[in-house]
């Protein structure tokens, strides 16, 4: 009983201090001039309103030599994950090991299993109700417009409809290499980026220049740092420091109007960032500013060995009503 009522306070009461004492902002703060969206004061799914059937319908057209790409890692309880995120699966049986009668006559015996976990553990989609500048998300949004306890009430997961459209990978590891800054290092065997460095403009338009391709109107924008084999390597290190995109780079990807930005990294965006004290503005300028999806720990080394620079991108990610991010697995095919 004291247990039960435990959880209910965790799960009503920060609802409850909301509706009491956050009250409605009368007006903008100063500087707050990206809200509202340009798809209207009324939205809540950002980017993904750039998907037209045209743009799917040209995505299906990459599709040349019919092989398809897993982009989400294998989850399992020993997966680096950022803060204190965990992921914890238990599987049990209902007469399958014997320590219960088999149901039916045809003896049916089975396994189930049930999972506590965080949603951004390995490959994930942050959603537009997981980044905020001070108290305001996506489209100028306070937390006592969406926020509940058992579930966001707007920004939920189970709104994202699925995204089919154009997928691009850049190869910043034969980038830089090429361009032999000595941001390279060789781990396991494998070239990575070093932690903390950060691709610029210039980089993001070096590495399409390099691979022959142009960013488009919803596209999802991949980068393959090669630092995912970190996680094997050093797990304290590959959730500690990371590279990735800067704001620089995230403005200038932007500019073309994605659906979302990936890469093989914990954040995504560099980290630590360029500017000392900042914590993950990235985050904030694609997915608070501009309803721009983020997509972590991506699997990306099969795609740079095979140059699949642009192939179609799919992703229906689990429904789960209210969530605020979740765990996927994107596929790409070409």
């Amino acid at each position: 009983m004291i247990r039960i009522l435990l959880v209910a306070v965790f799960l009503f009461m920060p609802s409850l201090a909301l509706a009491a004492g956050h009250g409605a902002h009368s007006e903008k703060p100063e500087g707050h001039d990206w809200y509202p969206s340009k798809w209207g004061a009324d939205d809540t799914l950002g980017s993904v309103n750039e998907i037209t059937p045209e743009i799917i319908l040209n995505a299906a057209k990459l599709i040349k030599v019919g092989k398809r790409y897993a982009l989400g890692e294998v989850t399992s309880r020993t997966t680096p994950a950022a803060g204190t995120r965990d992921h914890l699966l238990f599987v049990f049986s209902d007469g399958a090991d014997g320590l219960a009668a088999p149901l039916g006559t045809n003896n049916f015996k089975y396994f189930d299993d049930y999972m506590f976990t965080h949603m951004g553990v390995g490959s994930q989609i942050d959603g537009l109700g997981h980044a905020a500048i001070g108290d305001y998300f996506y489209n100028g949004l306070t937390p006592k417009d969406f926020y509940h306890g058992t579930g966001l009430t707007k920004f939920g997961i189970e709104e994202i409809p699925p995204m089919v459209t154009r997928g691009v990978v850049l190869d910043m590891v034969g980038y830089l290499k090429n361009k032999g800054v000595g941001s390279v290092m060789n781990r396991g065997g494998v070239d990575m980026i070093k932690g903390g460095t950060t691709f610029t403009k210039a980089d993001i338009q070096g590495a399409l220049k390099r691979q022959g391709i142009s960013l488009q109107t919803g596209d999802v924008v991949i980068t393959h740092s090669g630092y995912m084999k970190m996680q094997e390597l050093d797990p304290a290190m590959a959730i500690s420091t990371w590279p990735g995109i800067g704001v620089e780079a995230a403005e200038y990807i932007a500019s073309f109007n994605p659906v979302a930005v990936g890469g093989d990294t914990t954040g995504t965006e560099a980290h630590p960032p360029v500017k000392e004290g900042e914590f993950v503005p990235v985050h904030q300028e694609l997915i608070t500013k501009r309803g721009i999806y983020l997509l972590e720990n991506l699997v990306t080394d099969e795609l740079v060995r095979d140059e699949a620079w642009e192939f179609m991108f799919v992703l229906g990610q689990a429904r789960f009503k209210g969530a605020v991010q979740m765990v996927i697995n994107p596929v790409a095919i070409r």
